[in-house]
């Protein structure tokens, strides 16, 4: 048994509970793994409430990082005793946690468990945004929505170290002072500013080739007029409530644009993929390229509170569970 944050009925914060979580030993293909940081997303949340689907009951979270204690027959990608992280995999939520061992990236040197675990899911989510979903390029202009969250620190850092013009949004005062100190070229104070109207104006009334969204249902539509013509909307996340878009000719009317709703498991699926989108955001870390801030530290029994300032819109950057 390990000790484990479990939900058994979908609902708000009050619905995770600490208990005690059976865990065996690896099967073929499995690894075992004592964990030290545990990542806190928006996904979880989602899977918290209902909004994206998993069978009750189950252990919440998404990612995290530590040291394998124990590996099954015919695992050759990770051995006992290696410091691993990794993403997209639910029942991040405990102490130990059996895993599929090629969903395991090694941490390298100068790296923390905490950044690893921070980092793992955010970083890979704005690697295959800036260099798949749309390969972003130097003179290029993007607008990234939430830039003071975790996802937007890390992606517009990137963005700005591959050349492109960066466009913020932001609440407040103090997430704008933060998205501006994180690479962004404009900030828009999305609470007391029109940000479309804003956007045109920076860009002289072009327009940005690329919005990246993961706020979703209160930004999607004004998102759409700071696109230029044949320009990409990237809708990734539905922080504020689910998409949706009843008619196309939208987006005709517009400028002939496209849009999109990619997933982490289309892109990230191949172990090849997952490991050079590591090698790339690991060395984008080590190199200053991008700084990883985490702003709050919560003990896994507190994963309730964590969950209600993450909603609240109370953190900034990566939040970390520690086991």
């Amino acid at each position: 048994m390990t000790e484990a944050i479990v939900i058994r009925q979908t609902g708000g914060p009050d619905v995770m509970a600490l208990e005690d979580w059976p865990v065996s030993q690896p099967g073929p293909g499995q690894a075992l793994i004592q964990q030290t940081a545990i990542g806190l997303n928006f996904i979880d949340t989602y899977q918290r409430s209902g909004l994206y689907p998993v069978a009750l009951p189950f252990v919440g979270g998404n990612e995290g990082a530590g040291v394998v204690t124990a590996v099954g027959p015919d695992v050759t990608s990770v051995k006992v005793g290696d410091r691993v992280c990794y993403q997209g995999q639910i029942g991040a939520y405990a102490k130990e946690r059996l895993i599929a061992a090629d969903r395991l990236v090694p941490i390298p040197d100068g790296i923390s468990d905490e950044t690893a675990a921070a980092v793992m899911l955010k970083g890979l989510t704005a690697y295959y945004l800036l260099f798949m979903t749309w390969k972003v390029e130097a003179g290029q202009t993007i607008l990234w929505h939430a830039a003071a969250g975790g996802t937007g620190q890390i992606a517009t850092q990137w963005a700005k170290a591959l050349g492109a013009t960066v466009i913020g949004t932001a609440g407040g005062a103090e997430k704008v002072a933060l998205a501006r100190a994180n690479g962004c070229d404009h900030v828009i104070d999305y609470r007391t500013e029109d940000f479309a109207a804003r956007v045109k104006e920076i860009t002289a009334g072009r327009g940005v080739d690329v919005v990246y969204d993961g706020v979703g249902k209160s930004t999607f539509d004004a998102s759409l007029d700071c696109l230029r013509p044949r320009g990409l909307m990237v809708s990734f996340g539905n922080a504020s409530g689910v998409v949706s878009v009843p008619d196309l000719g939208v987006l005709a009317r517009k400028g002939s644009l496209y849009v999109t709703r990619p997933t982490s498991g289309s892109y990230l699926g191949d172990r090849t993929v997952l490991l050079a989108g590591s090698e790339a955001l690991f060395g984008a870390i080590l190199s200053g390229g991008i700084k990883v801030d985490i702003s709050a530290r919560f003990p896994l029994a507190d994963t309730r509170q964590a969950h209600e300032a993450l909603e609240g819109r109370q953190t900034t950057g990566s939040v970390v569970l520690i086991p």
